[in-house]
């Protein structure tokens, strides 16, 4: 699929779930509405993601909200593993829920994980998302032993808050299958009042950063090693260096609206024709939303998202 850029779309995240155990500061504030009853079917989403795989769609990634909570969360990665077109399946967790189910992802077709990560800090995780480090950091080693692997980190930076621990986490790639990845705050939905840290500080801080070839085609992390480091590190600058040239993306939320872009709300709804099994009505919304991509996101002029992060699909 092109959209009225001439991008190629080829990457679909798609949310299984609004539903989430932890409170990341930077995401939502509290628990608020969480409409399980409008969430798609595990058969719907299976089935959505063959229409997008026919159009074109390569890659997908599960988000949430946290997509362990869904109880079929391995009848989804099976199905979707076994779609012809689609090459690349991954998932996006906050941890909690993954060092029981690592093996079982795997089994299913799920080939590697990103988990959020934002402190090694018991103290400052806890503060920051609500949630237990030591259940985050057995679900990261039992990623790598069930070979989901590279895992990749996701670490938030924000100024005064967990800024200082870049060194310590930098640390987590010297002996492991890790991609360490600082993603720069981006303003979302409720704002806590942080303040970011560009990546262009991180590359001034630590200049023994050597930039590596990136993995895949079209991602959107700047890859970086350090000297004597299995792992690599990734970052993302969705703020100070956008990356809307080359994006090749679009998004689905668990209630089946199709968003262009994860700085608007603009949103196409598939939930009718979804339930009509009309798949060449799903086509032609499908592709109304790839047309309907802005050129850049306009973050840092004004803030148009009003659903958060989780309500988007991270």
């Amino acid at each position: 699929m092109l959209d009225s850029f001439g991008r190629h779309i080829t990457y679909l995240r798609l949310s299984l779930t609004e539903r989430c155990t932890l409170k990341c500061s930077y995401c939502r504030k509290d628990e608020g509405e969480c409409p399980k009853a409008e969430e798609l079917s595990a058969d719907e989403f299976i089935r959505l993601t063959r229409v997008f795989a026919d159009l074109g769609i390569q890659k997908v990634r599960l988000t949430g909200g946290e997509p362990l909570l869904r109880h079929e969360i391995l009848e989804i990665v099976a199905g979707i593993s076994r779609i012809p077109g689609v090459s690349d399946l991954s998932l996006t967790t906050n941890g909690q829920f993954l060092a029981p189910l690592a093996k079982g992802l795997k089994a299913a077709g799920l080939e590697r994980v990103n988990i959020s990560l934002d402190s090694l800090n018991p103290i400052t995780f806890n503060k920051l998302t609500g949630g237990d480090l030591q259940l985050t950091l057995e679900g990261i080693q039992a990623a790598i032993e069930a070979g989901l692997t590279p895992v990749r980190l996701n670490c938030v930076l924000m100024r005064g808050v967990n800024d200082g621990e870049v060194e310590a986490l930098l640390r987590l790639t010297k002996e492991n299958p890790i991609d360490m990845r600082f993603i720069e705050y981006m303003p979302i939905g409720e704002n806590p009042g942080y303040a970011g840290v560009s990546n262009q500080e991180l590359i001034d801080r630590f200049p023994d950063l050597i930039a590596v070839p990136p993995r895949y085609p079209f991602q959107v992390a700047k890859e970086f090693r350090l000297p004597g480091h299995l792992g690599r590190v990734g970052l993302i600058s969705a703020i100070s260096d956008h990356f809307c040239g080359e994006c090749n993306r679009i998004r689905v939320t668990s209630d089946g609206k199709a968003r262009p872009c994860l700085a608007s709300d603009v949103e196409i709804d598939l939930r009718d024709a979804l339930k009509k099994h009309d798949d060449a009505g799903l086509e032609a919304l499908i592709r109304q939303a790839v047309w309907a991509k802005p050129r850049q996101h306009q973050f840092g002029l004004h803030n148009p998202v009003g659903r958060n992060m989780r309500r988007i699909g991270g």
